[in-house]
C-alpha cells in the first residue's frame, strides 16, 4: 500500500533506478499515477507492502518498502523489475542497466557508461570531487547520507 515517502522509517528498503535520460515534465506525471497503482498492489506473500517513491531530478526513480511491516519477498522484488521493465517499454529509457554512471556537471546530470566514466577519469575530465550518484545504498538512512557523494567517497574511487 502507498504511504507518503516522508512516513517511511529510515530503515526502510530502497532501490534507486536512474534514467539514461531525463524525463519530461508530462512523463513524470504519468509514472507518478503508475507508480501509485503499481504500490498500491504491491503485495508479499498476499500481505501489502508498506511502500512508497519519489522521482528525483526528474531522472531517478525510488522505491521503498517499510520492511518493519513486511519483509519484501524474491517474488515480490520480482514483480517490481517486472514493473520497471514495463516503464522502461513503455517510456523507451533504460533503468536497469548497471552499468552506467550518473553524476554531476555543475547543475546539470550527465550518464555515462562505466567505460566511458573510466576513461573521462584517465583523462582528468572528472575528478575525485565530481559528484556522483552511489545508486547502491540500501536504505532510506544510506539514500539521505551517501547518494550523492564526492566519487572519493563511493565505490566510483577505484577510479582515480
Amino acid at each position: 500500500m502507498y504511504i507518503p515517502f516522508e512516513n517511511l522509517p529510515e530503515e526502510s528498503k530502497i532501490w534507486i533506478y536512474p534514467s539514461n535520460r531525463k524525463f519530461s515534465e508530462q512523463e513524470v506525471a504519468a509514472i507518478e499515477t503508475d507508480l501509485k497503482l503499481f504500490l498500491d498492489s504491491w503485495d508479499s506473500h498476499g500481505t501489502g507492502l508498506e511502500s512508497s517513491y519519489q522521482i528525483k531530478y526528474n531522472r531517478f526513480i525510488l522505491l521503498a518498502v517499510n520492511q518493519e511491516v513486511q519483509t519484501a519477498s524474491g517474488c515480490s522484488i520480482d514483480k517490481s523489475v517486472q514493473f520497471i521493465q514495463q516503464l522502461e517499454q513503455k517510456y523507451q529509457v533504460d533503468l536497469l542497466d548497471k552499468m552506467n554512471v550518473t553524476y554531476k556537471t555543475g547543475e546539470h546530470i550527465a550518464h555515462k557508461t562505466l567505460l566511458d566514466f573510466k576513461k573521462m577519469a584517465k583523462e582528468k575530465a572528472v575528478s575525485e570531487h565530481t559528484i556522483v550518484f552511489n545508486n547502491l545504498v540500501n536504505s532510506i538512512q544510506e539514500f539521505n547520507d551517501c547518494w550523492e557523494v564526492p566519487a572519493a567517497e563511493s565505490w566510483h574511487s577505484r577510479f582515480f
